[in-house]
């Protein structure tokens, strides 16, 4: 008989969570802590007599077991190279585990709060790590995973929300023509770059998913790792005016060119991948709708006011692609 595999989280109780550490040789001591996440379920679980564990169960269906092996290999590197990131934990020779249909893996805990990105030597500082974990990432390619580009984070992004018919009736037409004209000038910024090196990347390396201790940055959740340009690392961490972001970007430059070559080009390519991320993120929160922790965590979505919002948002972003470019 075939083990089940689940296609929702909906018999991922809180016992099995604590029965599938339990399965891999570990006491638990009945603690469990809900982590914030969405794509996946990560909890905070205690162990008798040893420090807590963390554990993230996959989302069903999204990634193959290929892919999922792939993020923890290219984790693994990193530790290799002493970089600050938080590998998949090898119990019993392997990283991705199974228990009741779901697939899971196991990590130590490590605490940090947010960088503070204003306090001098913390950007160059982050820049330093990027540059080491680009190095790494440039030494092979990604086989099982996807790369952002403007065909997997751009047209098929909008090609389901609108084969799905979340767009209201009435903003269909403004929606998907201001789209077609967005994903135009996307794909100019993206000419306009030139050849750019595709590299494996973290992939969504936003403040939240960077830890800072007294020793400095940690880097969590490879879990959107693909292959993509070096500058989607980067720009994710700019903020304020245009002369504020020149600054940052610098900053973040300068530590980055201590461990990896900065191709300039790529500064063309900010917000046309800010673009591309808006429209990914609202197919995400689409093929998700079904999960009732998205509809109780995100109850804006999907309203007639935020399907405006993402039309006035989008004209935003032609005007930004049409302004020059940053300058380093």
């Amino acid at each position: 008989m075939s083990t089940p595999v689940q296609t929702d989280f909906a018999q991922l109780s809180p016992e099995c969570v604590l029965d599938a550490i339990d399965a891999l040789g570990f006491v638990t001591n009945g603690r469990l802590l809900a982590l914030n996440s969405y794509e996946n379920r990560v909890y905070q679980a205690g162990i008798e007599e040893a420090q807590p564990l963390v554990a993230k169960f996959y989302r069903p269906l999204r990634w193959s077991d290929a892919a999922i092996l792939e993020e923890h290999q290219f984790v693994a590197e990193l530790v290799e190279q002493e970089i600050p990131v938080v590998p998949a934990l090898t119990i019993q020779d392997r990283t991705l585990h199974y228990f009741n249909g779901y697939r899971y893996a196991l990590f130590a805990r490590h605490a940090g709060r947010a960088p503070e990105l204003d306090h001098p030597g913390v950007l160059e500082w982050l820049g330093r790590f990027i540059g080491r974990i680009h190095a790494v990432g440039a030494r092979c390619a990604y086989q099982a995973r996807p790369g952002i580009n403007v065909q997997n984070y751009g047209i098929a992004s909008r090609d389901f929300l609108v084969s799905h018919q979340f767009i209201p009736a009435d903003l269909s037409q403004a929606y998907q023509t201001t789209c077609t004209q967005l994903l135009e000038e996307v794909q100019r910024s993206f000419d306009r770059a030139g050849n750019i090196a595709q590299i494996r990347l973290h992939g969504d390396c936003h403040l939240g998913n960077v830890l800072w201790t007294e020793a400095g940055p940690h880097f969590v959740d490879f879990d959107d790792s693909r292959m993509g340009p070096a500058i989607q690392d980067c720009w994710m961490l700019l903020s304020g005016s245009r002369a504020e972001m020149t600054g940052q970007l610098c900053d973040i430059v300068a530590g980055y060119e201590d461990f990896c070559d900065f191709n300039p080009n790529e500064v063309q390519l900010i917000e046309a991948l800010r673009s591309l991320r808006l429209l990914h993120y609202s197919a995400w929160l689409a093929q998700r709708w079904e999960d009732p922790a998205f509809k109780q965590a995100f109850p804006w979505f999907n309203t007639q006011h935020y399907w405006q919002n993402r039309i006035l948002e989008m004209r935003e972003q032609l005007a930004l692609m049409e302004e020059a470019p940053l300058v380093i």
